[in-house]
């Protein structure tokens, strides 16, 4: 109990000064793709009882996240991106988790938007709170928790999160409760709060991690925190604390240049295409100094079959519109993975690996990558040209669909990157 009265008294003695200007990196994003349920959740719990197509009623979420830095204040951002009409957020809360829904005793900490306790969010509005204190010791996770008032309408979301976080039952106010009993449901997705930042003037490089399912996370662990974008913020963290920050902007489905018939407002379920969601994922985050970019399976996917060339002239046009906006960015294409294990007898799944490695050879000769990531190589079984065996049963239970790594394969996708390609004497 004494370290519990520790922590929480570390939260109120970290203030930051009056005027004082933040250092912002970006510690957590989980870009929303869709209106609920449009998406791919995972290990997922029956929410039909609880919310909705047409959103949340006069209900309290209560959200874990993990950040990959910390620093000296932090402040959150929300986004009504799919909605159709206006939220209206009370009592947002940021504090530390002690296990499951509970919070360490005097942690919980109320959260304001220019001064008030109380906003609506506009259809296809991003706000961002004030900034708020975090205590000298770093906490592994953090928990937001905000209130609906009333009918919420379509909620924008980030389906595969693959953390658990809570949600209390409709009517009550819970957000600035501790108790666990408050929050009696559960859910592995998020919902309007779409990135995260701390005050961590030491960190040097703010790496994105821009992909499809396989950079969100899909085959990896419920609650272990093992995509390759964790696993590599981690080797990064221990070669160099508190320099680096990797966030992961994956959506699950995601494509670049499609599907061609995307429609916002309808809220496909893998996402606005790369070319549209930029904007809001990689380029207004903050203090981005690196993207990785994996993505293109998806495009040359039995369903859509766009082609190499569509997709090749998509990512030049991004990559551009990247280095225009962010100058001194730095860009690391990354191979695309096999899909072929998933389906090695379908002719449809032979031509999209055909294309896959001809947009691999694209990625590796064009030029226009700072430096290219082997992942297809570090996941290859050259006998089959499918992933490896023991990449395939999923690490989320079952025996894989040979498309998703497992965490095996995630580790050996962020073992192959070399650390120097992100040097911090690099700009």
């Amino acid at each position: 109990m004494r370290l519990l009265t520790l922590l929480a008294a570390g939260l109120l003695a970290f203030m930051a000064k009056p005027g004082q200007a933040a250092d912002w990196k970006t510690a957590w994003a989980a870009p929303v793709q869709a209106a609920y349920p449009n998406g791919s959740p995972i290990a997922q719990p029956k929410l039909d009882d609880i919310l909705s197509a047409s959103g949340a009623q006069d209900q309290s979420i209560r959200q874990i996240i993990r950040p990959s830095i910390w620093g000296s204040q932090v402040r959150l951002r929300f986004s009504n991106t799919f909605g159709t009409q206006p939220i209206t957020l009370r009592s947002v809360y940021i504090g530390q988790p002690l296990g499951g829904a509970a919070l360490i005793p005097g942690s919980n900490r109320q959260v304001s938007f220019d001064g008030q306790k109380e906003i609506q969010l506009q259809p296809g509005e991003t706000r961002w709170t004030d900034p708020i204190p975090l205590p000298e010791t770093p906490s592994q996770t953090l928990a937001v928790s905000f209130h609906i008032v009333g009918n919420s309408g379509p909620l924008s979301w980030h389906a595969t999160a693959l953390t658990t976080s809570y949600l209390g039952a409709r009517g009550e106010d819970h957000a600035a409760e501790d108790q666990e009993n408050a929050w009696p449901f559960s859910t592995t997705s998020t919902f309007l709060l779409d990135a995260v930042d701390v005050g961590a003037p030491d960190v040097r490089r703010v790496i994105v991690a821009l992909g499809d399912s396989i950079t969100d996370g899909t085959g990896s662990t419920p609650n272990g925190y093992d995509s390759w974008p964790d696993i590599l913020n981690r080797r990064l963290a221990q070669q160099a604390p508190g320099h680096y920050s990797v966030v992961n902007a994956g959506i699950s489905g995601n494509e670049v240049a499609g599907p061609l018939d995307y429609n916002s407002k309808q809220g496909y379920g893998g996402g606005p295409p790369i070319i549209e969601r930029l904007e809001r994922d990689v380029l207004s985050l903050s203090g981005v100094t690196d993207i990785i970019w994996m993505e293109g399976i998806n495009d040359f996917s039995p369903g859509t079959r766009a082609s190499v060339e569509v997709v090749e002239t998509t990512m030049r046009h991004a990559i551009e519109r990247i280095r225009k906006a962010l100058p001194g960015v730095r860009i690391h294409g990354a191979t695309l993975t096999s899909s072929l294990a998933s389906g090695p007898e379908d002719p449809a799944i032979q031509e999209q690996d055909q294309k896959r490695l001809a947009l691999n050879r694209f990625i590796k000769e064009s030029g226009l990558f700072d430096s290219v990531i082997d992942f297809d190589a570090a996941t290859l079984d050259p006998a089959t040209g499918g992933l490896r065996a023991e990449f395939i049963p999923s690490s989320a239970g079952g025996p894989g669909d040979g498309l998703h790594p497992n965490r095996a394969g995630y580790v050996a996708m962020a073992s192959v990157i070399d650390p120097e390609i992100f040097a911090l004497h690099k700009k």
